[in-house]
């Protein structure tokens, strides 16, 4: 009886996920460093197939401690403050690209800027027409954005499971082909990366937001696999529940892009 558990909490187990996570991390770093400096593409390669074996173990392993009941009300508020911290942490990151854009944008102070006279869009520079691809790409991301809302509102309100599957197969459809449209629109940019700022600084941002476009998709794609192999209830679905928020988020960070960058910085 002195092992009886009388509390909500979820006392884990050792576990070597922190250490090996950290130390693929490192290898992943370090290998982009080295790439970086022309030493091959090979270290970095092994570090992120370390990091996503690491991810793919931690979360199955999260998974299985839930269908065991280890995710008791109380440990689900937990999880629940660790996506909004999280959510927290990415605002914060997008924000250093925006404040970069809108600082050459309105300051160019530098001697030497490519930028003539505060001329914004540099000299030379011919950005894309918001109104034609970046305006479909937001109205498709904003329908992700509802298909994920409902598939939300069927499991927490309805508890319908077929109603929850089509919403995410509509989500996770609609986010592939904004991927592809944004693949197609920087394959035909009048402009590259390097040698001006403003190809700096909209590759920068627009690219991050396309790598969390693609890692949102996979996350809706793993729940759509756990939906159908029962994983969700009308009263147990947090891993949903942050897969929607995180969703939201790129929803709301790209009309922020959209509004900023190619409508007012172009």
């Amino acid at each position: 009886m002195a092992h009886v558990k009388n509390h909500d909490y979820h006392i884990l187990t050792p576990s070597l996920w922190p250490f090996l996570g950290a130390l693929a991390g490192f290898v992943m770093l370090f290998g982009a460093v080295w790439f970086m400096h022309d030493k091959g593409p090979w270290l970095f390669l092994i570090g992120l197939v370390g990091t996503l074996y690491v991810m793919f173990g931690w979360w199955a392993d999260v998974v299985a401690e839930s269908r065991q009941g280890d995710h008791t009300p109380v440990v689900q508020l937990g999880l629940r403050y660790g996506m909004i911290l999280f959510i927290i942490s990415e605002v914060m990151f997008f924000s250093a690209w925006f404040w970069t854009f809108f600082k050459h944008a309105l300051y160019p102070m530098t001697e030497g800027s490519p930028i003539v006279d505060g001329q914004w869009p540099p000299a030379g520079i011919e950005t894309f027409d918001p109104w034609h691809l970046p305006l479909i790409n937001t109205l498709i991301l904003l329908c992700s954005g509802a298909a994920a809302t409902w598939a939300h509102h069927a499991i927490a309100h309805e508890n319908n499971r077929e109603d929850m599957k089509w919403g995410l197969i509509l989500a996770v459809v609609l986010g592939v082909f904004f991927t592809i449209l944004q693949a197609y629109e920087y394959n035909h940019a009048a402009f590259g990366f390097a040698g001006n700022i403003y190809g700096a600084t909209f590759f920068m941002a627009t690219g991050f937001h396309g790598a969390h476009v693609i890692i949102g998709t996979i996350f809706l794609l793993v729940c759509l696999i756990r939906l159908q192999r029962g994983h969700f209830t009308q009263e147990k679905h947090v891993g949903f529940e942050a897969a929607a928020w995180y969703w939201h988020f790129v929803d709301v960070v790209w009309l922020f892009l959209f509004a900023a960058i190619y409508v007012w910085g172009g």
